[in-house]
């Protein structure tokens, strides 16, 4: 049994994105298809695709690179975890480098990135950050 399926999720990005593979698969949630769709609007991945086989969803990524084969993602980090929740208000949400990664964070209007919670005056739990 897994605990930590976002943290899961972000491993296997990582470890495909260090060995350069095209696209990354794992089991389907809701939770990860949305974090998957901040990933790719906000141009970390290309795009994203959910599979169905019978009763199993699969999500499918596939990972950016540069044109000459150069990561996009730098770096993913977990910061809330099951045994330790991380919370934050609008006003106290994390920047990473500069402003120039995005933290995903768990409002009361679903996941958004940090931008779009700052302009909605929106706090939450820091569920990961992207750089």
């Amino acid at each position: 049994m897994m605990t930590d399926p976002v943290s899961d999720m972000l491993t296997r990005i990582r470890n495909a994105n260090l060995a350069l593979h095209e696209r990354v698969a794992m089991p389907a949630s809701k939770l990860k298809e949305e974090i998957a769709k901040i990933l790719a609007s906000e141009g970390y991945i290309v795009g994203y695709e959910v599979k169905a086989s019978g009763t199993r969803r699969t999500l499918d990524i596939e990972l950016k690179y540069t044109s000459d084969r150069a990561r996009v993602i730098e770096g993913l980090k977990r910061i809330s975890t099951p045994g330790r929740r991380i919370y934050a208000g609008a006003d106290a949400l994390p920047r990473v480098n500069g402003g120039l990664g995005v933290v995903v964070v768990s409002t009361s209007q679903g996941l958004l990135p940090d931008r779009e919670a700052r302009r909605r005056r929106l706090g939450g739990e820091i569920v990961c950050e992207v750089w």
